[in-house]
């Protein structure tokens, strides 16, 4: 059984998209841990309507903080920190967990159009997705222009997972998409919780798993698995323009935590 760990600030409609591709696509049994951050629009209360375990901020507090509230009280031995505006894959979680086992990782991400097998279909999916987010977005950004940005993307979504988990089985490469994370529970507690300061916590979690693989042996640093694919709909929350950070004070970037040692811990990443 795996622990679905979001944090949310409003997007219903968002929302409830998320939570039917969720029930829809994921094959493992799980429970969903919901960090509602002072939503104002129903997102909560849906969220508790279809079972979920929502924890209610009275403010909006940055990713990390909010993840960490999610794991501490987190069931089960395997945690999935997923952001609420995706649309996960078919047995998007049975082939992550699959292809974590094959190759003994505790750290890994789905691809997304973030990372997929080469930078250069990387830059390729990029641009085909901000070509038909300009133009759907023209239209607003409610239920229908996502799913239909969406299916314009991919086509028919089940084939085109499908035809990924055919094509690239078991492989994996070294780095991340950072909507979404899945973790071990002994992942978590030995490359740590995550850091409470830095709001670009993808980063800062490659960084630990990394410096952790090269001075413990303990663990290997996050991977892609390109088996693997959810869909991102790429800074549509920040769009939604939520209230600043109840802890924005103590917010710090991945270069102030780590100076030049960042460079370093980031250079095999393609």
């Amino acid at each position: 059984m795996i622990s679905i760990i979001s944090a949310i600030h409003n997007q219903l409609e968002m929302n409830q998209i998320f939570w039917e591709f969720l029930v829809k696509n994921t094959h493992h049994s799980f429970e969903l841990i919901v960090i509602d951050n002072a939503s104002t629009d129903g997102s909560g209360d849906f969220f508790e309507s279809v079972g979920a375990k929502v924890i209610r901020n009275s403010k909006n507090y940055s990713y990390p903080v909010t993840q960490n509230q999610g794991a501490a009280v987190a069931n089960f031995d395997h945690f999935a920190f997923l952001n609420n505006d995706i649309i996960v894959g078919k047995n998007w979680d049975k082939i992550c967990l699959d292809v974590m086992g094959f190759h003994g990782l505790d750290v890994a991400t789905p691809a997304g159009i973030e990372r997929v097998e080469t930078r250069e279909k990387t830059k390729a999916m990029n641009r085909r997705w901000n070509r038909i987010r300009n133009t759907v977005g023209l239209f607003g950004m409610g239920r229908s222009s996502l799913l239909f940005m969406w299916k314009w993307m991919y086509g028919d979504w089940d084939t085109f997972c499908d035809n990924r988990q055919k094509k690239f089985e078991n492989q994996i490469v070294e780095g991340f998409v950072g909507n979404s994370i899945i973790m071990t529970r002994r992942g978590y507690e030995l490359v740590g919780p995550w850091d409470e300061r830095i709001q670009g916590a993808d980063w800062d979690l490659y960084a630990r798993s990394k410096k952790r693989a090269i001075t413990h042996h303990d663990v290997k640093p996050v991977h892609t698995i390109l088996a693997a694919f959810n869909h991102h709909f790429v800074r549509l929350t920040s769009k939604s323009k939520p209230p600043p950070f109840a802890d924005l004070e103590n917010i710090i970037s991945p270069e102030k935590k780590w100076g030049t040692e960042l460079k370093e811990l980031l250079k095999d990443l393609p």
